[in-house]
């Protein structure tokens, strides 16, 4: 079995080599499928949701995050904090960008709230580098949605979760190195599609 790195090396490996016109494509098509998955979740009514702004080689997350907004959906977007925490800022199109003082990202400028409020929401969408068919998920190897499921299944609400990935990103079961902090996932989203893991939390 490959290490954790290995995996996630080989993932970015294969990401970067997408064209722009390929990203773009796939992030239309996560889109469609993303807010499909939100109806769901939500009952069909307007609700508030998890998101991030998937940058570089990562599956483009932007144009569903404009979709849900222009549905009336809420929109939190993550900021990095000490200790591998996260606090969350609602987004609008108005929203400015500063890079982070943790990550290589940017990230949103507004007011910060505890990541308890993501209990409150009706779902969460995660980055992920690659996922198996057992649930298992490699991050970006920052642990901060690891840390985050771990606090919300501790209260004992946690919203429905789903990972974003592209459609190679999906590996068979088992092929994912687990330990003790990491926490599964029931489904992932895809240019494809919604996929239900073999199993998850």
């Amino acid at each position: 079995m490959l290490s954790k790195e290995e995996i996630r090396s080989s993932r970015r490996l294969c990401r970067s080599a997408l064209t722009p016109e390929q990203r773009s494509a796939a992030g239309a098509s996560i889109s469609v499928h993303g807010k499909e998955w939100a109806a769901r979740v939500a009952g069909g009514s307007t609700g508030e949701f998890a998101l991030y702004v998937g940058v570089a080689h990562e599956p483009p997350t932007m144009p569903l995050i404009e979709a849900l907004y222009a549905e009336g959906h809420r929109v939190l977007l993550p900021v990095c904090e000490p200790d591998r925490q996260l606090s969350w800022v609602y987004w609008t199109p108005d929203t400015a960008f500063v890079r982070s003082a943790y990550a290589p990202i940017d990230e949103p400028e507004g007011e910060r709230l505890d990541s308890a409020v993501i209990a409150g929401t009706a779902g969460i969408f995660m980055p992920a580098t690659a996922v198996d068919l057992a649930g298992s998920r490699i991050g970006q190897g920052g642990g901060y949605y690891d840390r985050l499921l771990d606090g919300l299944d501790s209260s004992g609400v946690r919203p429905p979760s789903i990972a974003v990935i592209y459609d190679e990103d999906l590996l068979p079961a088992g092929s994912i190195p687990t330990e003790g902090f990491d926490r599964p996932v029931p489904e992932v989203l895809t240019p494809s599609g919604i996929v239900r893991m073999h199993a998850g939390a």
